[in-house]
């Protein structure tokens, strides 16, 4: 809940903006008819808050002569080793489902983890990309003050803010690399990036999760064509 107060000598009024008070007794408004600023960057009006980015940002790279091999045939997905303690944390299910479920529709088989013929690495991780807001101010104010050769006025504006701070904005990245079992050369690699606010589940949300595999497969087995991607050692 926000709002701005204003205050005239003992008086306290609710209003959208600050209210000027009356001058003394024959001086007419703040006497040389001054005007009433807002100084203060606290005061709600002034602070906006950052918002997500909506953009998912995508890279991704195919081997020359990987695409005949992408796309079809059994494939089994696993988490990258450096992953092991999101995946200990309970991080990283949600964001395996999500790439089976955009694999299987890529034409690969997922159902069948027996004797697959690639191998679809995942990898989660998590960075801030706007903190925590401070803690706001519950009231803060401004006082002006006038004087001229009519008398002397003063003006008291208060800020209310009841307002919680805003949470952080974490970016998730998700990391895909396929490759062949036989060998371990890396047939296709990329990854996806996309924010969200922490309070809307920007570590762990199974929208997030959809949304990042969604646009990172979304023109599977497409990618910059780069030769050779290096062999991994199965």
């Amino acid at each position: 809940m926000k709002f701005t107060t204003a205050v005239a000598t003992l008086c306290l009024a609710c209003a959208a903006t600050p209210v000027l008070a009356q001058g003394m007794p024959g001086e007419g408004r703040w006497g040389g008819g001054g005007s009433w600023q807002d100084p203060d960057p606290r005061y709600p009006s002034a602070r906006q808050s950052a918002q997500p980015s909506k953009k998912i940002d995508v890279t991704a790279y195919r081997a020359a002569d990987a695409e005949a091999l992408l796309g079809k045939g059994r494939i089994v997905v696993s988490r990258m080793a450096s992953d092991a303690g999101d995946n200990e944390d309970g991080k990283l299910p949600v964001y395996e489902a999500a790439v089976i479920d955009e694999l299987a529709r890529r034409g690969y088989d997922t159902a069948t983890a027996l004797d697959p013929g690639q191998i679809a690495e995942i990898g989660v991780s998590h960075s801030v990309a706007v903190p925590e807001e401070a803690p706001h101010k519950k009231v803060s104010g401004a006082m002006s003050t006038t004087v001229s050769n009519r008398g002397s006025g003063f003006g008291l504006a208060l800020a209310v803010d009841l307002t919680k701070p805003a949470k952080a904005i974490v970016a998730t990245r998700l990391d895909l690399r396929i490759r062949d079992k036989a060998t371990g050369r890396v047939l296709w690699e990329g990854h996806a990036e996309g924010e969200a606010r922490e309070e809307d589940g920007g570590i762990n949300n199974s929208e997030m999760a959809a949304r990042l595999a969604t646009a990172l497969l979304k023109k599977f087995p497409d990618g910059q064509v780069v030769q050779p991607l290096a062999a991994v050692t199965p």
